[in-house]
C-alpha cells in the first residue's frame, strides 16, 4: 500500500514555513526551525575545508586538524574548554570529510551563547597545544594499526582507491601511519590559518529559540570574522565508470573471516535518477533482512554472516555497493551470486510489490526521523549540502512515489554493469 503524506504530516515535516535560512555578509548561511516543546538546542553544520586540501604527502590533515581543534584555544586551555561544556550539560565536536570540516552539538536554550562562543573560539582561535596535538597523534596512529587488522575496513578503503582512482574519494581522509606521523605542527597551524573561513560556512539550528534571536546572535559571535587570504575550492575530475573488471584482495593472515566489496560507480545525489537509484537499493538490499542480496546470499543459500547493499551518493559522484562477510571458504561462490542477482535487478523490472513496499518504508519511516532536533537538523544540513530546496520534504512523498519499475530497471542499467565491476576482498590468503 502506498502512502502519501496527509496535511498533519506535512504540518510536521519542516518546510517553507518554519525553515527560517539567513545570510551573514562574511558568506555564513544559517538555517533554524524553532521547536519549543523541549529546552534543548541542537547545532550542526560545516565550513568549506575538508581533505580535498590535504597534500599527496600529508594525508589525513585535514581531519588530524579538526579533531585537534578543541585541545586548546586563545580563550582556553583543553581542561577549561571540557569544564565550561560539562558544567552545563552540553557537547561539542569536530570531524572532518571530503569537501567538509563539519561540527555538533547540542545544550539548553539558555546556554546557546556559550556553545556557539565555544564553536568560534575552536575554528578561528585554536592554539593546537604540541603535548595535545602528540597525544592526539598516537590515538589517530592507534586507531590507524587497528585498522589494518581489520577486514571489513580494509576492503573498504581499497574498494574505493579502485574506485575513485586520482580523485580525492579515492584517499582515505583518515590518512596512513606514514601520513599522519610526517604531520607537522606547523602543518596544522598553516592548514587551519589558510583553510578556515566563514565564506560558504552553513551552521544550523533546532530547538527553544525564535528565528530572529537564533541570527542576531550568530550575528554577533560570528559577524567579524573574515574570510582573507583563504584557499580557492578545489575542482574535482570527473568520476568515469569502470571499462573492465577488476579484482583484488588484501591478505590479511590470522583472519577467520573475509569480508569482500562487489561495486561501481553510482549517482551523485542531486541527479533526477537518485530517488529511482535509492528505492532500487532498498529492494536489491536493504528491506526487510536486506533485500534481494540478503535473501539469497544470507538466507537461502548459507553462505554470509551478513550480506547487504549500498548506495552512497556525494556531491561529485556516487558508489553502489553490495558487501559481505563470508567464511573465507564460500568468497567464491558469494561472488558469483552476487553477479547473478546483479544481472537479473539489471535485466528484469521489479515487482509491483516490491516497490510498493519500499515506498512505505520510505515515506513511512521520514516522519519518524524528523521527531527529534538532531534529526531535523541533520535534514535542513542535507537541504543545504545537497541544494534541495526549503519543501524538499513536503515534495518527498511525491518524489518517491512518481517511481515505476521502468525507471528503476532504467537506472540500473545506466550504473550497474555486472561485466565490469570492482570486486575487493579482504581475509585470509585465497
Amino acid at each position: 500500500m502506498i502512502h502519501s503524506f496527509t496535511q498533519s504530516h506535512l504540518n510536521s515535516l519542516p518546510g517553507p514555513d518554519d525553515i527560517h535560512r539567513f545570510e551573514l555578509s562574511n558568506g555564513i548561511i544559517l538555517l533554524t526551525r524553532p521547536n519549543f516543546n523541549s529546552q534543548s538546542v541542537v547545532i550542526s553544520g560545516y565550513i568549506q575545508c575538508g581533505s580535498m586540501f590535504d597534500p599527496q604527502g600529508k594525508l589525513g590533515l585535514a581531519r588530524f586538524t579538526s579533531l585537534a581543534l578543541m585541545r586548546g584555544s586563545v580563550n582556553r586551555d583543553f581542561q577549561q574548554i571540557y569544564d565550561a561544556l560539562e558544567s552545563v550539560g552540553a557537547s561539542l565536536g569536530f570531524n572532518s570529510s571530503v569537501h567538509h570540516t563539519s561540527f555538533g552539538g547540542r545544550c539548553l536554550s539558555e546556554d546557546l551563547s556559550l556553545l556557539l562562543m565555544l564553536l568560534s573560539d575552536s575554528l578561528r582561535h585554536p592554539t593546537f597545544p604540541e603535548d595535545q596535538v602528540e597525544r592526539l597523534r598516537t590515538q589517530l596512529m592507534t586507531g590507524l594499526a587497528i585498522r589494518a587488522q581489520d577486514t571489513e575496513e580494509m576492503a573498504s578503503l581499497t574498494f574505493d582507491e579502485m574506485l575513485f582512482a586520482n580523485h580525492p574519494y579515492g584517499l582515505p581522509e583518515d590518512g596512513f601511519v606514514e601520513t599522519i606521523s610526517q604531520i607537522s605542527i606547523e602543518d596544522i597551524r598553516q592548514f587551519q590559518k589558510k583553510s578556515y573561513h566563514p565564506h560558504g560556512m552553513v551552521i544550523v539550528v533546532v530547538g527553544a529559540i525564535e528565528p530572529q534571536a537564533c541570527f542576531d546572535l550568530i550575528c554577533q559571535i560570528f559577524g567579524n570574522w573574515k574570510a582573507e587570504n583563504t584557499l580557492p575550492l578545489r575542482k574535482f575530475p570527473m568520476v568515469n565508470p569502470l571499462r573492465e573488471k577488476i579484482r583484488k584482495h588484501i591478505s590479511i593472515p590470522g583472519k577467520s573471516q573475509t569480508d569482500v566489496i562487489i561495486g561501481t560507480v553510482g549517482p551523485k545525489r542531486r541527479v533526477p535518477e537518485y530517488m529511482a537509484a535509492s528505492l532500487g537499493n532498498s529492494i536489491l538490499g536493504q528491506f526487510g533482512m536486506m533485500g534481494r542480496i540478503g535473501d539469497i546470499v544470507r538466507e537461502k543459500s548459507g553462505l554470509a554472516y551478513h550480506a547487504s547493499a549500498s548506495l552512497n551518493s556525494w556531491i561529485e559522484a556516487g558508489s553502489w555497493e553490495i558487501s559481505a562477510g563470508v567464511n573465507p571458504a564460500n568468497l567464491s561462490r558469494t561472488i558469483d551470486l552476487v553477479i547473478r542477482e546483479l544481472e537479473r535487478f539489471t535485466s528484469e523490472l521489479v515487482t509491483i510489490d516490491e516497490l510498493a513496499d519500499s515506498k512505505a518504508n520510505f515515506t513511512g519511516r521520514l516522519p519518524l526521523s524528523m521527531e527529534s532536533n538532531s534529526g531535523v537538523a541533520g535534514a535542513l544540513l542535507n537541504i543545504e549540502r545537497f541544494q534541495l530546496g526549503l519543501d524538499y520534504y513536503w515534495r518527498y512523498a511525491d518524489l518517491v512515489n512518481s517511481v515505476t519499475p521502468e525507471m528503476i530497471l532504467e537506472t540500473a542499467q545506466t550504473y550497474i554493469h555486472p561485466e565490469t565491476m570492482a570486486v575487493v576482498s579482504a581475509g585470509p590468503e585465497i
